[in-house]
């Protein structure tokens, strides 16, 4: 009974999320001091998604898009394959020669004169290998060639002809869009290391910084923003990694960008904007990540790229400007890119924006207010002036008026 009372009770632990069950022997170590999470990214600064596709149980779908699949796979599979079709379809019709030929028995009259094969010439497995090899690319030598005696080898020769046209298309096209894939130009695609935060034109805003590094440009650029943050709803739904909608000029056109020298992208911090309740400490406290994507055409080619990068609450400067790059030189502009990602700090109220504009309106308002009752009382003082002068003249007309009459009453009296 002791045994047992002493024996600790085997409790079966719930089944907890996987980042849950990482963060629990932190905490238990650390006490009640639980350490700071690095923040995981949705989006790496190279622009590629963190996110891996688990559990996918139709992976027959992968198949039904072949050509898509061979495009993205690695460069090293994607060789090995190529390789791997043109010597699996040579070698297969070279077998089926080589057994055509057996069959026949043209590989037991070889060097005879009076018998006619079905290709002359082939003497075993490699030269059907070769006979092939010949036929699929088209070569020719002139060594080794079909005879007329031979109905099943023209039917062959046929079919060979036309199934090596359709892997050379396949296999060729494959290879020409995977070199011309746009994703290589994004990589002269720059945007700035940090975003920052600063007052601009009275508002407080959000700007980040992008960039071409190529002479040819991208055709019909535009910029979006999204912000990455789990939320809750009122319901108490749960929703990971919600996305949200940073306007940076949708509704002014300036998300549509002539990207000929680095240009500052700018998001106003209003009451439609995400960050409009957010300060400065609020902010280093937050678990979001800002999520930039800049699309457009290339030039050279007419095919649509898209680069992209992200911002989590580390790389987010608050009171910082983006210095200057471009410059004015003899003729021409010239960008310095050696400060692309250099910034330099500024005076910026470290509260929200709803707090900086609720103090813009209780420092203005009673000012326009004094001012305007200050106009008032001089212009009500000016007309009471001009009242006054009137009244004062038309008295001083009637009391002469009144004069005049009493001393015509006089002189009519002494007559």
């Amino acid at each position: 009974m002791e045994q047992d009372v002493e024996s600790p009770a085997t409790i079966r632990q719930p089944k907890l999320p996987k980042q849950v069950r990482e963060d629990v022997p932190t905490q238990i170590a650390t006490g009640n001091h639980p350490v700071k999470r690095k923040i995981q990214r949705y989006v790496r600064k190279d622009g590629k998604c963190n996110v891996h596709h688990g559990n996918v149980r139709e992976r027959y779908r992968y198949l039904t898009d072949i050509f898509t699949t061979l495009v993205d796979l690695k460069w090293r599979f994607n060789l090995l394959i190529f390789v791997m079709v043109y010597t699996t379809t040579w070698l297969f019709f070279g077998m089926i020669w080589w057994i055509i030929a057996y069959i026949r028995g043209d590989l037991n009259h070889i060097g005879d004169s009076s018998w006619v094969p079905c290709v002359n010439n082939l003497n075993g497995f490699v030269s059907a290998f070769l006979f092939s090899i010949e036929t699929e690319t088209t070569i020719g030598y002139g060594y080794r060639f079909i005879t007329d005696k031979c109905p099943e080898g023209i039917i062959l020769l046929l079919v060979q002809s036309v199934l090596g046209s359709i892997v050379n298309a396949f296999m060729v096209g494959c290879m020409f869009v995977k070199i011309s894939q746009p994703n290589k130009r994004a990589e002269t695609l720059v945007f700035s290391t940090h975003a920052v935060i600063s007052i601009r034109d009275g508002r407080l805003c959000l700007m980040f910084r992008v960039g071409d590094l190529r002479n040819s440009h991208i055709v019909e650029a535009s910029i979006r923003a999204k912000l990455i943050k789990s939320k809750q709803t009122k319901e108490g739904e749960f929703i990971p990694l919600n996305q949200t909608d940073i306007n940076v000029g949708y509704d002014t056109g300036d998300d549509r960008l002539f990207l000929v020298s680095p240009l500052i992208i700018c998001h106003e911090i209003n009451q439609q904007s995400p960050f409009w309740e957010i300060s400065k400490a609020q902010m280093a406290k937050e678990e979001l990540e800002i999520v930039v994507i800049l699309e457009g055409m290339v030039e050279a080619t007419g095919m649509t790229c898209q680069a992209r990068s992200s911002y989590v609450t580390s790389e987010i400067l608050w009171g910082y400007r983006f210095t200057p790059v471009l410059s004015l030189e003899e003729g021409f502009y010239e960008v310095d890119y050696n400060n692309f990602h250099e910034t330099y700090e500024t005076k910026t109220p470290s509260c929200s924006a709803k707090d900086v504009a609720e103090m813009v309106n209780k420092v203005e308002l009673p000012l326009i207010w004094s001012a305007s009752t200050k106009l008032n009382e001089e212009e009500k003082e000016e007309e009471e002036a001009e009242e006054g002068g009137q009244a004062e003249g038309k008295s001083h007309e009637e009391q002469m008026e009144q004069n005049g009459e009493v001393t015509n009453l006089e002189n009519e009296s002494k007559v």
